[in-house]
């Protein structure tokens, strides 16, 4: 849910949405530390206790910047007025239990350059550590990671197979997971600008990108005075990108979600008609209202352009940026980490291969279908190439790899002879002519 702070101050907004995010992004740290000073687990406790817990154990451990006997005092009121009056004194001894191991290093500081999987320190985003006066994470190495990470221990063991059997050293490893603490900028799509750059962005490492600086109502502003800037994550912007030497005259993006890539599709290919496809009611609202004044550009529902016969066959380009696990972007989709279990994989697989096989025939011959997922699993990348290949008969024309860095990953491929291409974890085939 987005957090809605009303018409307060805008600095104390600001905190609330550090107070909520972090303790969103570790909520599996936070509750391990929490359930050391309570008689039950913490998720056997009832919401709105619960809620003042996290909070205050996110201040007291993570936001540096908070004094604890603020955040205690905060948030004993805070329980008083929403839980029940009698809540205050659990939370106030439970939090001074929690403000006593943050604390209780001689240096006052409690922080360390570097986590280096110590039992004693909770990793920072920016590398670096904060040391506590016990230590009280798991000995045993995939635990320790899931509790310090707030990644389920089903997700560590899984990362852990597969990576050890690529680097025995576990730096692989140690690199994904921890590249989910960080906290990704907001990304300005520039290839396609054709105004000056923009003020209050900086360069970005990938080409085509710019980080933006300025505050959101700044970024507001800028986004309502050019069309031809939107907010991408680079690794994102690839998977279109990839394609620049085809020249289709029609499109479908068939799973076109808030309209990002279907406006990146307008502008990399400003000759194409487009047909952008949606399942969802709320994103279909908000996709007309995007593109009304768009005539290159239709919308409809997914299930009609499918059902549509005039529409088979005539599609130059196919694109897929299907429903996934997003386990190669849980640093900006924080919440679907706990969402992640082995038992959702086989569904979204299934899921995978129904969209691919109802858009395959509005494929026209020759056509390339771009597959695109912001999953880093080989069974919803590599493993779906192989199986469009094989059952639709797709072929691939090319294919890249690219592992969580800086901010985001990116996985590509490209196939052809009928085509796919996926980004963050994907592939591109080719139709048959």
């Amino acid at each position: 849910l987005v957090l809605d702070t009303g018409t307060i101050d805008a600095r104390e907004a600001a905190l609330a949405h550090a107070i909520y995010d972090t303790a969103v992004r570790r909520w599996l740290t936070l509750s391990h530390v929490l359930s050391l000073y309570l008689d039950r687990p913490l998720s056997g406790t009832e919401p709105a206790m619960r809620a003042a817990l996290l909070g205050g154990a996110a201040q007291i451990l993570l936001l540096d910047r908070i004094p604890p006997h603020a955040a205690i005092n905060e948030t004993v009121e805070w329980a008083k007025r929403n839980v029940r009056r009698g809540a205050g004194g659990m939370v106030n001894a439970v939090l001074r239990k929690v403000a006593a191991l943050r604390m209780s290093r001689d240096d006052g500081v409690g922080r360390r350059d570097s986590w280096n999987d110590d039992r004693d320190a909770l990793p920072l985003p920016d590398g670096g550590a904060v040391v506590l006066g016990a230590a009280i994470l798991p000995e045993a190495v995939l635990e320790r990671y899931s509790v310090a990470l707030s990644l389920p221990i089903a997700l560590m063991q899984r990362w852990d197979e597969r990576y050890r059997g690529e680097d025995e050293s576990g730096a692989l490893l140690r690199h994904q997971a921890m590249h989910t603490l960080m906290s990704p900028p907001v990304v300005l799509c520039t290839r396609y600008a054709t105004g000056p750059a923009p003020s209050g962005a900086e360069p970005h490492a990938e080409p085509g990108s710019m980080v933006f600086t300025g505050t959101h109502g700044e970024l507001q502003q800028l986004l309502r005075s050019r069309d031809d800037l939107w907010v991408q994550d680079s690794a994102a912007q690839r998977a279109v990108a990839s394609l620049a030497d085809l020249q289709p005259c029609t499109i479908i993006d068939y799973c076109a979600g808030q309209g990002t890539k279907t406006r990146q599709l307008r502008a990399q290919f400003p000759k194409a008609e487009i047909i952008a496809a949606e399942v969802d009611d709320a994103r279909l609202r908000k996709l007309k209202q995007g593109f009304k004044a768009d005539p290159r550009t239709r919308v409809r529902r997914a299930n009609e352009v499918a059902a549509d016969r005039e529409l088979h066959g005539s599609a130059d380009l196919v694109l897929l940026d299907v429903p996934c696990s997003n386990s190669g972007v849980f640093a900006r989709r924080t919440e679907a980490r706990y969402r992640f279990a082995t038992q959702q994989l086989p569904r979204l697989l299934d899921l995978q291969r129904e969209i691919l096989s109802t858009a395959f025939p509005l494929l026209a011959p020759g056509g390339t279908l771009l597959y695109s997922t912001c999953s880093v699993e080989p069974e919803e990348n590599e493993h779906q190439v192989a199986w469009a290949a094989e059952r639709l008969g797709l072929t691939e024309v090319s294919s890249e790899r690219v592992t969580p860095g800086g901010v985001l990953s990116l996985v590509l491929v490209r196939l052809g002879v009928i085509g796919i291409a996926a980004c963050l974890a994907g592939l591109a085939l080719g139709a048959a002519g």
